[in-house]
Parts: C-alpha cells; structure tokens; sequence
C-alpha cells in the first residue's frame, strides 16, 4: 500500500492557497507542482471544466505576470502541460470524488501525481518542449491520453481481468 503524503489538514488551508493564487501575492517558492495541481483540483471541483480551464490559463498568465515571469520559449505559461494536467485530474476525479472532502482530494491527488515528469511518458521532449506546445495544446507523440483513460477505466470496472 502506498504512503499517503498528507499536505492539507483543512479546507482553509486550501482556501488561503487560492486566494493567495488569484490574488497574485503567492510567493514563487509557495507556487510548486502540488500548488499547481490543488489550484487546477479546486477550480475543477466548483466550475464546469471549460470554466475552470479559462479560469486556471487566466490565472497562471496573471500570476507570471504579477511575478515578472515572462513567456519565453523555456518558461512562463505552458498551455500544453497545463491541459495535459487539467486532463489527468479529471480522470483522477472521475475515479476518486465520491464522497470524499477537497482536503482528502487534494492530499491523494498530490500523492498520485507527485511526479512532475509524468508528461513525458506521453510526449517527446522536443515535442513538449517545443514553442508550438507553449503555446497551444498539442497531442502527445508517444502514448495517446485517451487510450490510457479507456485502459484506465476498464481496468476499474474489473473487465481487464476478464479479458486477460
């Protein structure tokens, strides 16, 4: 059984992470990849996902900004990754929101996708690298996203056993 990292104890804890997010006065050593995944979790957990989407690119582009991080072709803004993300936190609540608390969420999300490399599973490094990628949302080069959703749900669904 995997250890559970346990960051948030309550939902203020998220809520001031928010604020502080979309108030653009988070410090950059605060704005780390669970930072990242607890905002995208919280805005796709209380906004329809087109929505949350908006609100997550504006978000980032406004914090870069407030921050003085500029777009360049080796950081600021990366639409790419960030629907990327946006995608495997749904599949993540698609499988695990039940009845859980935004705390309990954000703690598992974190500890499931603690691995900021896991893009390049699906993506070349040039390809995901590249100023096309920054830009705008380009398919994975390596393993489709879709074909791991579908593997995904078949394997909880049970069918997986069945077949093999």
């Amino acid at each position: 059984m995997r250890k559970r990292l346990v960051i948030y104890r309550s939902p203020k804890e998220i809520d001031s992470l928010i604020h502080a997010f979309q108030e653009c006065n988070l410090s950059r050593s605060q704005w780390t990849h669970e930072a990242h995944l607890t905002v995208a979790l919280w805005y796709l957990c209380y906004d329809s996902e087109q929505e949350a989407i908006n609100a997550i690119r504006t978000g980032i582009k406004r914090y870069n900004s407030a921050q003085g991080i500029e777009a360049t072709k080796d950081s600021g803004y990366h639409e790419t990754l960030t629907l990327f993300w946006v995608r495997t936190i749904r599949r993540y609540l698609a499988d695990e929101s039940q009845n859980r608390s935004i705390v309990d969420l954000a703690n598992g999300l974190i500890a499931k996708y603690a691995d900021r490399s896991l893009p390049f599973r699906y993506y070349t490094r040039d390809r995901l690298m590249s100023w096309e990628a920054r830009n705008s949302w380009v398919e994975p080069d390596l393993k489709s996203l879709e074909s791991e959703t579908a593997r995904q749900r078949v394997k909880s669904t049970g069918l997986l056993a069945k077949v093999l």
